[in-house]
This record gives C-alpha cells, sequence and structure tokens, in this order.
C-alpha cells in the first residue's frame, strides 16, 4: 500500500491484525517507557507498512511500545486531506494516555514502514501512574512538552514557505530515524503521500521542492527513500537562508 490507507479503512477502527491494539497523541517527548514493563508479559504483533494498527474513536486498554520500524499518527483536516502528526520511532510508546485517562484514541495510527509492536495491558501503567508521584510529574510534563511543541510546528508552518517547511520536516524526521541504532538518520522510509500528509501539503508541489534539492544535491533517492547529502545546506534551506530554485 506504500503508507497510503483508504479512507474507509480510517473509519474501520482497528486494523485485522490488531486484536485490541492502541493509539496515542504524542511528538517528540513522550513517557519513557521504565524497565519493569520491559518484563512484563506482553503481546507481540507485526504490521506490514501502510496497515492500520488502530483507528480514532476506539476505546482500548492497552497501550504500547514500539520494538522496531515506525508508526505514523495522523487525522483527516476539514478539507478531507490526511495529517500526520507524529511519526513514532523505534522505542515509542502508543496509546499510554488514552489508557491513562480511559478515552478514545482520537488519531488514527497506521505502520509508517514494516514494524514490531509490543503491547501490554493498560492496568500497568494506572498502577504506576497512580503509586508513584515522580512519574505522575513525568506524564504531565511530557504532555506540555507535546503541546508545546505541535503549537511551534503550527506557527512555523503558517509563517515558513514550503520549501523550508519540507526542509524542517526532513531534519525532523532524521532525527525521528536516528533513534534507531541501525539508521544514522540521513536516509528517510517515507512514502510521497506521507510526507505531504506530514507538512500537510499537496504532492505536486512538494514534489517539486524535492525535485529542487534533487538537482541542488542536498538530497537523493526515490520509491519511497529520501537520503540526506548534504546536512548544513538542508538546515540553510530549514531556516530560510538559502532558497533552492
Amino acid at each position: 500500500m506504500d503508507g497510503a490507507t483508504h479512507a474507509s479503512a480510517r473509519r474501520a477502527g482497528l486494523g485485522k491484525t490488531a486484536i485490541s491494539a492502541n493509539g496515542s497523541i504524542h511528538l517528540n517527548s513522550r513517557i519513557v517507557i521504565d524497565d519493569e514493563f520491559l518484563s512484563c508479559r506482553s503481546s507481540v504483533r507485526r504490521f506490514r507498512r501502510g496497515e492500520v494498527i488502530a483507528g480514532a474513536g476506539v476505546l482500548v486498554d492497552t497501550f504500547a511500545r514500539v520494538h522496531s520500524g515506525v508508526v505514523s499518527a495522523s487525522t483527516m483536516l476539514p478539507d478531507g486531506r490526511e495529517f500526520i502528526v507524529e511519526i513514532i520511532p523505534k522505542s515509542g510508546l502508543i496509546g499510554e494516555l488514552e489508557v491513562l485517562r480511559r478515552q478514545t484514541l482520537s488519531l488514527e495510527y497506521r505502520a509508517g514502514s514494516n514494524c514490531e509492536l509490543h503491547f501490554f495491558e493498560g492496568r500497568l501503567l494506572r498502577d504506576m501512574y497512580a503509586s508513584d508521584p515522580c512519574f505522575r510529574e513525568k506524564v504531565f510534563s511530557r504532555a506540555l512538552a507535546r503541546i508545546s511543541e505541535l503549537e511551534l510546528r503550527i506557527i512555523a508552518n503558517a509563517a515558513s514557505s514550503l520549501q523550508s517547511r519540507l526542509a524542517s520536516t526532513l531534519l525532523r524526521l532524521s532525527a525521528v530515524y536516528g533513534k534507531d541504532a541501525a539508521n544514522s538518520g540521513d536516509e528517510l522510509i517515507i512514502s510521497q503521500n506521507d510526507l505531504a500528509a506530514t507538512l500537510p501539503a499537496s504532492r505536486e508541489k512538494v514534489n517539486q521542492c524535492l525535485r529542487r534539492l534533487r538537482e541542488s544535491k542536498i538530497i537523493d533517492g526515490g520509491q519511497g527513500k529520501i537520503r540526506i547529502l548534504n546536512r548544513k545546506a538542508l538546515e540553510a534551506c530549514a531556516n530560510g537562508a538559502v532558497s533552492v530554485k
């Protein structure tokens, strides 16, 4: 499916391969899973790129840790376009805030690549939250950090050119992929549809910007892969100091 999911699949809730699945809103700052969770019994599930893990509006009582691969969290804009709020890397958690609040998922979660997730019972998280004041403080601070980061992204998107936004997004995704020891962060595995949804912008305009960056030897790649060749030049584009034409 190359990362694309039809609207009917988005409304269906959990994907067929996910039984009681997961989800959450989080950006780069998230609750860090503690070592004691890793010794708890978990359910391991694997998803192929593009498969829906959990749909918005679903009430769940499990949270999950991304063991390998990446997961995208998205919503639908009023004009019908998909907006990918976050791409969650290896070791990231999904579903923790909804489990704590006993709320339905507000975003759809989809495999951004072939990935493996380890699912845990929600009561483990709630028990720690109830018994550990330090953990409660961590949850609160992470939630505030997420809100702040999302606000900054929205403001930056409103004030920046598409080229600057694209360069900033590629750098942000590079940091996400770089969390995996097997990836230096210079190679991003993301479809053009997903990249456009992350900005968000039309695929045609994003392709034009990507072509200019390739012609300037700042990036390279194709078929769902982008390789960063000149990080300093990409940073200059993100800051608006350089405009590639």
